[in-house]
Order: structure tokens, then C-alpha cells, then sequence
């Protein structure tokens, strides 16, 4: 597949590590600046080319005429919109996607698509992370929260306690301390490694488990996990951007919120947009104004501004300040699994969370939904059952017979309204919304491939 990315910044730095790795696709990435486009060719097997990503002659020269799909990842909205209404006029490019940042555009559904500007997907990287953040607050104890079937079915991330319910116990036991409730852990990561859940498998101390089960369920296996803490009511956020904002308004309903902004322009500003939440000028990292502000009484602490240096300091002073969870937003992936063996208790990475938004876009066979996870090595995706038993190497078929390659699991069967937790049984039907998780995503071709119809 030949694919354009428009941006060698970090999201678009991130979209091309990822789908230049599949062997299927051939990736070239637009930029103007010539320094990021040689230290993406010295690292990757990727083609590049210099230049404003809007100009129909740049277009032209990245192959925009034979590309399936554009990904306008530019740091600007217009350009991004304007390359898209380009590459379809012109090149009459099928798919076109864009990350689009500023409400005043989203907000506006009628603007794309139809009688609209050719963009075929939006992406709000802001938007995404806010519904990311705000499931992370609702689920207590939690280190990833995340959705499938439109929501009918959630993967849940938690990491083993000691004392826990199921510490030193076998996956085997799972039914008789979770009675009555369908769940599966799908993936166990110990000391970073995976670890395949089977039934003698023992959890230990530490081990990262990922459930999946239906919604409803969810909450009660936290509760009976012990890892569903108090509810979160107290919430502080540092950093009044985009995403700082959008938290917060989405968080006010129902939660008490302090925003910290460092701009006293920008504070102003936040200030009069929000409601109920209270806007504080000053730096989230200064110990004083936490101490004030009573932070040993928080529950969650959210440094969510555009300095990672400055999310990660003010994050570990609030933990030390008595803040019950904290989070912060980290670009850099190097940072991450650092962070995260302190004091911190997560860590969020938006180019993992809006890489996933874009893979299911660019995933062949009838993918409609993809999670990375791992800071990308693994990857949890909903795919479409299509065709009959003939068309199919699905359909028809038991979960134990689909031959699924090494690292990948089927969790569960979404079928109509109905969610099944899969066994080896499990007999799988067209039109069924299949979970799976993928260990390895070398395999993920392998894994394509089976829901492509008139596979053989």
C-alpha cells in the first residue's frame, strides 16, 4: 500500500515508523524541513520529500497520483485541510486523513465529507487523549482504559498488587474469584516481557494483566480485584492548552477541578470559558502553591501542558506532596517506561494513542478499530467478519480452528448486542465484531489476512 504522510513532526514520526515496518507498504513523508527528513531516512525505510505539503508540485513529487491514502499530519489545520482538498482534486487520492486540531473546525461535522472539504477522517490527537484521560480518572487503579464495538466491550489494564486477589494464583482459579462475570485476560507483561496467559500461568507481583470483558462488567471485576480505589472527586490539572482545557470542562460536571496555568493571558481566558472548575495563575511546579492549593488531598494530579520536563517535574513533586495518582503527558517514548518505574504512576503518550485512531484507517481487511499498546510493540484491534464458509477462512469456523499466527489471541465475540468471551468453542459467524490482541505486530499481516474476503 502506497501511503503519504504529510509532517515529519511527532505524530507523523511516529505514524511512519509504524507502517513503514509492515513489509505491505510503502510510505513517503512530506516535510519542510530537510533536517527532519534526513534523520527519518537515516532511521527508516521510508522515502522522503522537501517541501510545503500543500503545493500541488510537492504533492505531485511524493507520488500523491498513485498513493491510497494521504495522512495530513502537518502542525498546521489548513495546511493539513488544504493538502487533502489538493490530493483529491488533482490526484483523486481514495482516502484522505487529517489531524485537525482547533474545536472550531471539528465542532463543524458538516465541513467534511459530502458537500464539504475532502477529508475523509479527522483526527483530534487533543480530543482523543482528553476521552483517554477522563476513562483513566473513572476507572480507579487502572493503567489503561479502552473501548471496542462502541463500547459494548473494554480492555482494561492493571498491575498486580501484593495482597491482591490473584497474586501467586493461576489464571485457571480466575472463575471461582470473579463468580459470574465473563472475563479474559487476554496479555500479562512481567518486567516488560509478555508472558502467555495460559492456564497454569501464575500471576506474580508487578505483572501488567489485561482483562477484557463487557462494560458492565468492568467495575465489578475492579471492585473484586481490590485495584477499583475511592472514586476520583478531587481533580488538579496542571496546564490550561488544549487538552488541560478540554479536560476540564469535560471533568467539571461531576468532579471539583483546579486548573493551574502558567500565562496569565491564557488563564484569563480558561477562566471565563469554564464553569465550575477553578482557574489558578502560577507554575504547577512550584511547591508552595501545591501545598496551598492542598494537594495531599487530590486525588488525581494531570500535568497535561506542552513541556514534558515540566509535566514530569511537577508530576513527581505532587506524588511526594501526598497527590493519591498522577499523570503526565510525555512526547518523547524514550521517557515513558522511565517515568514510570518512579514516581510516576502513568505515563501518556499522545502519539500512541492517536497512532491507534489512524492504524484502523490504513489496516486492510475490515478493521474498524485499533489500540496500540506497549508504546506500540503490541496491538489490540476490532475486526468485521465478512463473506460465508467458502469466502472465508472465519466464518464458520471455532475459535480453536482459526489459525491465527504465533501471539495472537481472540478475546472476544461481539455479535449484534450480544458479547461473548471467547473459547476454544467459540464458533465465530459473518458480520461477527471479533477482539483480538496481537503479542507481536510482525504477525500483523498474517492477521489481515484472515479477514479479507475470498482469502484462501
Amino acid at each position: 500500500m502506497k501511503i503519504l504522510i504529510l509532517g515529519g513532526g511527532q505524530v507523523g514520526r511516529t505514524a511512519a515508523e509504524h507502517l513503514s515496518r509492515e513489509e505491505a507498504n510503502e510510505v513517503t513523508v512530506v516535510d519542510v524541513n530537510e533536517d527532519t527528513l534526513r534523520d527519518l531516512q537515516d532511521r527508516l525505510d521510508v522515502r522522503t520529500v522537501a517541501g510545503n505539503a500543500a503545493h500541488p508540485p510537492v504533492l505531485e513529487a511524493a507520488g500523491a497520483a498513485e498513493a491510497e491514502i494521504i495522512v495530513a499530519l502537518t502542525s498546521s489545520d489548513e495546511v493539513n485541510m488544504l493538502a487533502c482538498e489538493v490530493a483529491f482534486t488533482l490526484f483523486r487520492t481514495p482516502t484522505k486523513i487529517a489531524r485537525i486540531r482547533a474545536a472550531e473546525y471539528t465542532s463543524r461535522s458538516q465541513l467534511f465529507g459530502g458537500e464539504g472539504l475532502s477529508v475523509d477522517v479527522v483526527i483530534s490527537p487533543e480530543q482523543l487523549v482528553t476521552e483517554y484521560v477522563e476513562r483513566l480518572i473513572h476507572h480507579p487503579g487502572t493503567l489503561q482504559v479502552l473501548d471496542f464495538a462502541d463500547g459494548k466491550v473494554r480492555l482494561v489494564g492493571v498491575r498486580a498488587r501484593r495482597g491482591g486477589l490473584l497474586t501467586g494464583r493461576s489464571l485457571r482459579e480466575l472463575p471461582q474469584y470473579l463468580p459470574k462475570m465473563e472475563v479474559r485476560v487476554v496479555a500479562i507483561y512481567r518486567d516488560g516481557r509478555s508472558v502467555v496467559p495460559e492456564g497454569d500461568t501464575l500471576i506474580e507481583e508487578g505483572d501488567e494483566l489485561f482483562f477484557l470483558a463487557a462494560r458492565d462488567d468492568i467495575r465489578r471485576v475492579m471492585a473484586e480485584l481490590k485495584q477499583g480505589d475511592t472514586a476520583a472527586r478531587r481533580i488538579v490539572i496542571a496546564g490550561g492548552g488544549n487538552i488541560g482545557f478540554r479536560l476540564a470542562r469535560t471533568l467539571e460536571k461531576h468532579n471539583q477541578v483546579k486548573l493551574i496555568e502558567r500565562d496569565a493571558r491564557r488563564a484569563r481566558k480558561v477562566s471565563e470559558l469554564l464553569e465550575n472548575a477553578i482557574v489558578l495563575h502560577g507554575d504547577a511546579a512550584d511547591e508552595e502553591l501545591l501545598i496551598e492549593e492542598n494537594i495531599d488531598s487530590a486525588d488525581v494530579f494531570a500535568a497535561m501542558t506542552n513541556a514534558e520536563e515540566a509535566n514530569i517535574l511537577s508530576a513527581m513533586l505532587a506524588k511526594r506532596l501526598g497527590a493519591r495518582k498522577v499523570l503526565a503527558l510525555i512526547n518523547k517514548p524514550s521517557y515513558t517506561e522511565l517515568v514510570e518505574s518512579g514516581s510516576i504512576d502513568i505515563a501518556i503518550s499522545p502519539q500512541t494513542i492517536t497512532i491507534g485512531s489512524l492504524l484502523a484507517h490504513v489496516r486492510r481487511g475490515d478493521v474498524v478499530r485499533v489500540h496500540a499498546l506497549k508504546r506500540g510493540g503490541a496491538e489490540a484491534l476490532e475486526a468485521v467478519v465478512h463473506g460465508d464458509e467458502r469466502s472465508s477462512r472465519i466464518v464458520g469456523r471455532t475459535v480453536a480452528q482459526v489459525p491465527l499466527p504465533e501471539g495472537a489471541t481472540i478475546g472476544a465475540v461481539v455479535r449484534g448486542d450480544e458479547v461473548i468471551m471467547a473459547h476454544h468453542d467459540t464458533l465465530v459467524l459473518a458480520d461477527d465484531h471479533v477482539i483480538l490482541f496481537l503479542a507481536d505486530r510482525r504477525h500483523l499481516e498474517a492477521v489481515e489476512r484472515l479477514f479479507v474476503r475470498s482469502a484462501r
